[in-house]
């Protein structure tokens, strides 16, 4: 049994399989020669792919055709033409070239980080009061931000987020507090609940403001805390008969069809109130609550770099969200917003 062996690209990577009866170790790309090949197509020509990469014409000539030399492909077409032109071989190659460069540099800036002290992952717990177009702000400028450290998201009501942060199931939690709670906590900005019905609903109709004995004879979506930190507790609760959810999209659903009344945050329904799909009630015992929102985490661990970044910038985009009309967005952060 024989090896056969390329000599000359001994410092490469080698893809191992049988040729023959014997093992044959062929040299696979190097990350030099993805790039090359990359600049080459993003550039048009070889001198100015020699520009970009501080290399001269020559190497960059050699690298591209012990590229094609080691695939057995060619790449690029440089007869007839003034500049090289890929080959449709070579604007397959050249996607897989992108990838394979995007996947090394992400490896590369986890090390980074990891050296840095950046977490590998961030567990966080939202609740579902928090306004979503701002949730998503801020996700999208923390992939661009840490795009090595892997997220973790969690949605969740009431004690909940409590609950996740203070049994170490979450690194943060975002929304508001009722009650007590052992964890660090730091005012981000707030969110304000409305009473609210369908048009046709009987407590539109009635003269305002609707008395409480009008307001217990008709059936309150309430949504129910699914931890045990409020057990036995009400809050903002008038009805005789109640009914209980679990999920504030589906209160909000029910109530667009007319079944039953009860407060959402004022950002989810302001299109329904803006078209007049639902109507904000006039309530004498239930008025428009605004609640602060809280970043907690548990008093015996700081938040580490990508964590802290989370905080402050859920702080940003709530002080510039305006729940009015969500999909507007204020330059300057309000003084109501600032802790």
């Amino acid at each position: 049994m024989g090896l056969l062996l390329h000599q000359d690209n001994w410092y490469n990577m080698y893809t191992i399989h049988q040729q023959n009866g014997c093992i044959a170790i062929q040299p696979n790309p190097t990350l030099d020669q993805l790039q090359i090949l990359v600049a080459v197509a993003d550039t048009g020509s070889f001198s100015a792919a020699g520009r970009k990469l501080n290399r001269a014409q020559s190497v960059v000539s050699y690298g591209i055709a012990n590229l094609e030399a080691q695939l057995g492909l060619k790449l690029f077409e440089r007869e007839g033409v003034r500049e090289p032109q890929l080959t449709d071989v070579g604007k397959a190659m050249l996607e897989d070239a992108r990838r394979m460069i995007g996947v090394l540099q992400r490896i590369r800036s986890r090390a980074d980080g990891y050296r840095q002290g950046l977490e590998a992952e961030v567990a966080i717990s939202v609740d579902v009061t928090l306004p979503s177009p701002a949730l998503v702000r801020v996700l999208k400028a923390f992939e661009a931000q840490f795009p090595a450290v892997m997220l973790r998201l969690y949605i969740g009501s009431l004690g909940l987020i409590v609950d996740q942060v203070v049994n170490g199931q979450v690194d943060l939690g975002f929304g508001g507090l009722q009650g007590d709670a052992d964890v660090n906590l730091l005012r981000i900005g707030f969110t304000s609940l409305v009473p609210a019905a369908a048009p046709e609903h009987p407590l539109a109709k009635l003269p305002k403001p609707v008395g409480v004995e009008d307001l217990r004879e008709h059936i309150q979506l309430v949504v129910t805390d699914q931890s045990e930190r409020t057990r036995g507790r009400d809050y903002g609760v008038f009805a005789y008969r109640t009914w209980r959810l679990t999920d504030m999209r589906t209160k909000h659903a029910l109530m667009r069809e007319g079944l039953g009344w009860g407060g959402l945050p004022r950002w989810l329904i302001a299109d329904d109130l803006a078209s007049g799909r639902l109507v904000e009630l006039d309530l004498e015992p239930y008025r428009e609550v605004r609640s602060p929102l809280y970043a907690m985490h548990r008093n015996d661990r700081s938040p580490k770099p990508a964590a802290t970044w989370l905080i402050d910038e859920f702080r940003r985009q709530l002080g510039c969200f305006n729940e009015m009309e969500p999909g507007v967005w204020t330059e300057e952060e309000p003084e109501t917003s600032r802790p």
